[in-house]
């Protein structure tokens, strides 16, 4: 990873930020306001929230939001994963067992 900074520029509502970034992280950058961008546009368009800094808390709490149920639905699927894997494995050594039974 390098150590360059760049600076990008990106659009959110209409106005331009200048960000700096290292050059591997400039696609997420761009990926990410664009993300934002349209979740502001999608309260906006609402017309339930009026002003800049109002309608970007909205959509920060909103993200925020389904960044959380996204980890907490990770978190489950792994744990289920994980308790797969492990009859699976008490599974396979109850087979390794009862065959080296039988070779006796």
């Amino acid at each position: 990873m390098s150590n360059e900074q760049l600076t990008t520029t990106v659009n959110i509502l209409d106005k331009d930020y200048r960000i700096s970034c290292t050059p591997e992280e400039q696609e997420a950058l761009s990926s990410a306001a664009r993300y934002l961008d349209s979740k502001m546009r999608e309260i906006r368009s609402s017309g339930k929230v009026i002003g800049l800094e109002r309608i970007a808390v909205m959509a920060a709490l909103n993200i925020a939001h389904d960044m959380l149920i996204a980890n907490r639905e990770a978190n489950a699927l792994k744990e289920d994963t994980q308790r797969h894997i492990q009859i699976l494995v008490e599974r396979l050594d109850d087979a390794l067992h009862e065959h080296n039974q039988l070779e006796l």
